[in-house]
């Protein structure tokens, strides 16, 4: 099909666009891979380019930095994982063990060792600091936001924010000690009690 008007027709252009998607999207998902399997020094822009199946040459045409490459990447599945666990509860507040255990879920993964990996990163490199620092922040109150919504938490009552906060917090904990053994036995007895403790205070 010829060019239209000086333009190429719509329809030549959006098998380019889909691949385009989708070649981000494996270089999203190999940096979050490389990241949480190899660390921030061992993850290079070829390094991902290379496991993504792409260029390096086309992963910098997508993600120009490193810096670029890697926010994008752990803001990426934070998405994914909030949009997965709203579909575990598709009708809203569910049991909240169920929720508190879905929750817990969150930080066990590959996010977030991709994402530990990244603050330690931050923490040294004054041009990932900022950048990581407001992907936290809008991250947490992501992740805030759905917890009150699936424990169906009146926040305006005294002492409802801070036992939200704190099972988030809690689960963060016991992300980090998952990263050295398989705490899964502990970690089942700690989401019992914190879904007596948030009925308690949910009422």
């Amino acid at each position: 099909m010829g060019v239209v008007n000086g333009t190429t027709p719509l329809v030549e252009r959006v098998p380019k666009q889909d691949r385009s998607r989708a070649t981000r999207q494996r270089l999203l998902e190999a940096a979050v891979a490389c990241l949480a399997e190899h660390g921030w020094a061992g993850s290079t822009v070829s390094v991902v380019a290379e496991r993504a199946g792409v260029s390096r040459g086309a992963a910098q045409h997508h993600f120009p930095t490193r810096e670029d490459l890697f926010t994008a990447a752990v803001e990426y599945v934070a998405e994914e994982r909030s949009t997965a666990l709203r579909a575990l509860f598709p009708e809203g507040a569910a049991d909240r063990r169920a929720v508190v255990a879905a929750l817990v879920d969150l930080y066990t993964g590959p996010l977030f060792r991709a994402a530990l990996h990244l603050w330690v990163a931050a923490s040294n490199e004054d041009q990932l600091r900022s950048r990581v620092t407001e992907l936290e922040a809008r991250v947490g109150r992501e992740t805030h936001h759905i917890a009150v919504e699936l424990l169906n938490a009146d926040e305006p009552r005294p002492g409802v924010r801070e036992s939200v906060q704190g099972l988030l917090d809690m689960a963060r904990g016991l992300g980090l000690a998952n990263l050295l053994t398989d705490d899964a036995a502990r970690r089942e007895r700690v989401v019992a009690q914190w879904a007596q403790i948030l009925d308690d205070v949910l009422g």
